[in-house]
């Protein structure tokens, strides 16, 4: 083992992801690629899904080989935004998190803005208002069991960081992509709720 001191990134991508160890020194940074992996959807029952499970597996095994050459200091977690996994009243997982290319956000952008203008809801939340956003997402699994049953919304490098360490929380700037952030206070909006629904992210 290194006898230095290393911080760990976890670089999540939609095509693939690594866990790299950065050394400091004066006038240096050296970065070290501990782990890379693959990561791609997967089709159930016409579902298109994240294999959060297997990344999560790679996740320890990457950070598993940093730890056996450096002492880590702390990781950090980076991923696309948008995509989220709910949580029951335990804590547990309730599926896995459905993928940004799924088919079901289709048009739905377009009944929210029948009850919210995309004017409003960009003067509150200064997000471009793209289809696949977080906010769409949960309106088009409003009727679902599996969101009836949630209690928590994790997006992807929260839960993997709630796995890691028992702690459920949001991190700013990737909640941001949710469309459910009023940037200027740095909670979630009040007014604008195009489900009717109340939704819980962990603060």
């Amino acid at each position: 083992m290194s006898t230095g001191r290393a911080v760990a990134a976890v670089d999540l991508g939609a095509s693939g992801g690594r866990v790299m160890a950065g050394t400091v020194g004066p006038g240096e940074l050296e970065l070290h690629e501990a782990h890379r992996f693959g990561n791609g959807p997967v089709s159930a029952i016409g579902t298109l899904h994240w294999d959060i499970l297997r990344l999560y597996g790679d996740i320890l095994a990457g950070l598993r080989a940093a730890a056996g050459e450096f002492e880590l200091a702390s990781v950090g977690i980076d991923s696309w935004g948008v995509d989220y996994g709910l949580l029951d009243s335990g804590g547990a997982l309730l599926g896995n998190p459905v993928h940004y290319r799924d088919a079901r956000t289709a048009g739905v952008a377009e009944g929210v803005h029948t009850s919210v203008s995309r004017r409003e809801m960009y003067q509150v939340t200064g997000t471009a208002q793209l289809p696949i956003n977080t906010i769409y997402q949960l309106v088009a699994a409003r009727d679902t069991a599996q969101l009836a049953a949630a209690r928590t919304l994790l997006l992807i490098p929260d839960l993997v960081s709630y796995w890691l360490t028992g702690v459920a929380g949001t991190e700013l700037t990737n909640a941001s992509t949710t469309q459910l952030i009023d940037p200027r206070t740095g909670v979630l909006m009040g007014g604008v709720s195009p489900t009717g629904d109340s939704y819980v992210m962990a603060w």
